[in-house]
């Protein structure tokens, strides 16, 4: 049983308490129970003003401010793991400090949508920390070309394909769904993301307006938090071919998001760039066909679905081709689709699988 310490370097802005902070975080948990239940021996180091211990579900999370060296060090010294798993990739300073406090153990970071510096006279310090690290995980291959552009990876460091997180939703009755949701609409699209330049849903609705031609029952709901384009959109929806079509439901409990998902025909997302897709990989978990951007971290998490019949990549700014998507995939029968995507989720993203991927990862650092 390999020992794992997995440390968390983002500060909680907000100050939560932990037991919130791992309600709120849900994917600080998710990533932790899964290795440990593929057979890892996982700690949690979280940093925080706070200091306690929690234990949950066979994990064991240490909840403490990072700035004390002296502390932060005697724990993690003390609970001798032989793998360091540290959250994110722009953590020069605690990279290094973790080399000095245990130099000996393999260090493997993991990618959360990182964007390589711009300016050639700061690369150096990247080159220095990230050259510190057994390897890195990234939810695409594709993810790290960036990195090695820019000369930022060492010949020796190893990369790794991980999903980022997991989800523990499943498929609910679609009947019941749409009688507790509301959704109405033949086909019906969900929309989970953010409002703004990224995820680009001028792209989208443009593409559902061309689709409606074919599909005039065709109904969208769109779920968001920020949203910096909310005007924009509201504007767009004058069109008279989104008109009565398109219902901006706002933020949501993660609850109903659930129950969302198992109402709706397929989930629409336009974005240009994601470290992963947690909203994908929630659709996935509930048997949600994806209709998304062909983009690294999507084309990973879809793998071979993306060219079945229960699910489509298409070209990021293209609407035409999101409005020929949907009308394709709208003729093929929904449990079929259903079947095919939940069965994508189990193989590649679901806790089962995220924890024996990341064990792999361990025991082939350790073997390195």
């Amino acid at each position: 049983m390999v020992r794992v310490a997995q440390i968390n370097p983002h500060l909680d802005s907000l100050g939560r308490s932990p037991r919130q902070l791992l309600r709120d975080w849900p994917t600080l948990a998710r990533c932790a129970s899964a290795a440990s239940q593929a057979g890892a021996r996982v700690t949690v180091l979280q940093r925080s003003e706070q200091r306690e211990h929690l234990a949950l579900d066979g994990v064991d999370y240490h909840f403490l401010p990072f700035d004390d060296i002296g502390a932060f060090g005697q724990l993690l010294r003390g609970l001798a793991p032989e793998v360091l798993h540290l959250q994110g990739l722009g953590f020069a300073r605690e990279m290094g400090q973790l080399a000095k406090l245990v130099p000996d153990v393999p260090l493997l970071v993991q990618d959360h949508a990182a964007r390589p510096p711009n300016r050639p006279w700061i690369w150096w310090r990247w080159r220095r920390s990230l050259a510190l690290a057994r390897g890195l995980m990234f939810c695409a291959r594709e993810q790290a070309r960036p990195f090695e552009q820019r000369g930022l990876l060492a010949p020796h460091t190893r990369i790794y394909e991980v999903p980022e997180s997991s989800s523990g939703f499943r498929p609910i009755d679609a009947a019941e769904a749409r009688r507790a949701t509301g959704l109405a609409g033949s086909p019906v699209l969900l929309w989970v993301a953010h409002l703004d330049e990224n995820k680009d849903p001028l792209t989208v609705l443009e593409g559902v307006a061309r689709a409606v031609e074919r599909l005039p029952e065709l109904k969208l709901t769109m779920c968001f938090g920020k949203a910096p384009l909310y005007e924009v959109v509201c504007e767009r929806l004058r069109d008279p071919r989104l008109a009565g079509r398109v219902h901006l439901r706002g933020q949501v409990d993660h609850e109903e998001v659930e129950r969302l998902m198992s109402a709706a025909d397929f989930l629409v997302q336009g974005s240009h760039r994601e470290g992963s897709g947690y909203s994908l990989i929630e659709a996935l978990a509930c048997g949600l066909s994806p209709v998304v951007t062909d983009i690294p971290s999507f084309r990973t998490l879809l793998g071979p679905l993306a060219t079945t019949r229960a699910a489509r990549l298409w070209p990021c700014g293209n609407p035409q081709a999101l409005a020929q998507a949907l009308v394709e995939l709208a003729e093929e029968p929904v449990s079929a689709r259903r079947s095919a995507v939940r069965a994508r989720f189990d193989e590649h993203c679901s806790p089962e699988a995220l924890g024996r991927c990341l064990v792999s990862v361990y025991e082939d650092a350790l073997s390195a």
